[in-house]
């Protein structure tokens, strides 16, 4: 049996509104990421819902060292099987995390306590620790020089570790909360960002001497920071206007700013894809794409879940690591792992 409808002049036009309103609403549910897949996630034994920080990965054995900062430990993950090898325990606050791989130690920014704690990877524990200045942050590896620089944020300072003595050699002040330093293989220097005065300092680890303050202008609270050595530029989040500024290493001044979502911390660059990550704590990671040395363009903001505030990239695989301390706002305590998408 054959049912037909006729439809009034007003119900076909509601009708054709309410079809394309359906289509463009199906059209947004399938589109897509553009950047990212999800592929894993895993459960950390940390409590749940407890704040993580800073992410590196040593390439030398193969690990993804993640700072659980609320609970005081710091995560060896194998990035071949994604399990988790070792919780160290005893790096209360835990934020930054550096690897030196010529000494095999693992280097942590214990904030609770004001120290950089010392980890031998051979034993996977805590060996020594050094006394820094206010709440050591995000930290540095200048291997050429065998000199490791940690950010003490509160104290207005840069801790220099001598990783051949485990030593603090030299402590270099400012007159300012330091963020992100990063150091740069090809101009053999360290970069910090001065948060408090938007400026962009440069240290040379030959002789620890500061040789330029620049202003990032637009950019307020520069704070995360990322590097494109081979074509001099670096990426910072600036957290006080939620703007990813790209400054010119050569002519020291801001390039390009483009926005990102709220709440702007870590930055990550992946060479390969040329692409450049940006953890924000309202739910997203903004994607940006280096077009070449000159020209940046968004991609968009991948959602995630809030509070996602760092991550890291495996520069082989391209993969990227996320640590989430809540889902849907029931605390977990769990590592996500994304491919990315290229098309």
């Amino acid at each position: 049996m054959r049912i037909s409808f006729v439809l009034n002049p007003v119900s076909r036009r509601l009708s054709r509104a309410s079809w394309i309103l359906a289509s463009i609403i199906l059209l947004a549910w399938e589109v897509p990421s553009q950047t990212l897949k999800k592929v894993d996630a895993f459960d950390l034994p940390g409590p749940p819902g407890k704040r993580f920080d800073y992410l590196t990965i040593d390439y030398t054995h193969g690990y993804l060292l993640s700072a659980h900062l609320a609970a005081g430990l710091l995560y060896v993950i194998d990035l071949k099987t994604n399990k988790l090898v070792k919780a160290i325990p005893d790096v209360p606050g835990v934020e930054g995390v550096e690897y030196a791989s010529d000494v095999n130690k693992i280097y942590t920014s214990n904030w609770l306590e004001n120290k950089i704690g010392v980890i031998d990877l051979d034993q996977m524990r805590v060996v020594k620790k050094l006394p820094t200045e206010a709440k050591p942050d995000g930290s540095t590896y200048a291997q050429p020089f065998h000199r490791l620089y940690v950010s003490d944020e509160r104290g207005r300072a840069v801790a220099v570790v001598d990783v051949r003595e485990d030593k603090i050699v030299n402590t270099i002040h400012f007159a300012s909360e330091t963020g992100m330093p990063q150091y740069d293989p090809v101009a053999r220097k360290v970069y910090v960002n001065l948060q408090d005065q938007n400026m962009f300092a440069v240290i040379d680890p030959a002789t620890d001497n500061i040789v330029g303050r620049y202003p990032v202008v637009d950019c307020k609270g520069n704070h995360g920071m990322a590097l494109d050595p081979e074509n001099h530029r670096a990426f910072l989040q600036c957290e006080g206007n939620n703007i990813m500024t790209v400054f010119d290493l050569d002519a020291h001044k801001p390039i390009a700013h483009l926005p990102t979502a709220s709440g702007g911390d870590v930055v990550k660059f992946d060479p390969g894809l040329k692409r450049i990550y940006v953890a924000c704590s309202s739910g997203a990671i903004s994607v940006f794409q280096e077009d070449d040395a000159n020209h940046f363009h968004k991609i968009e903001d991948f959602p995630v879940q809030r509070k996602v505030h760092s991550l890291a990239v495996d520069v082989r695989t391209h993969r990227v690591y996320a640590p989430e301390e809540q889902e849907d706002g029931r605390p977990v305590s769990r590592m996500v792992v994304y491919e990315a998408v290229v098309k």
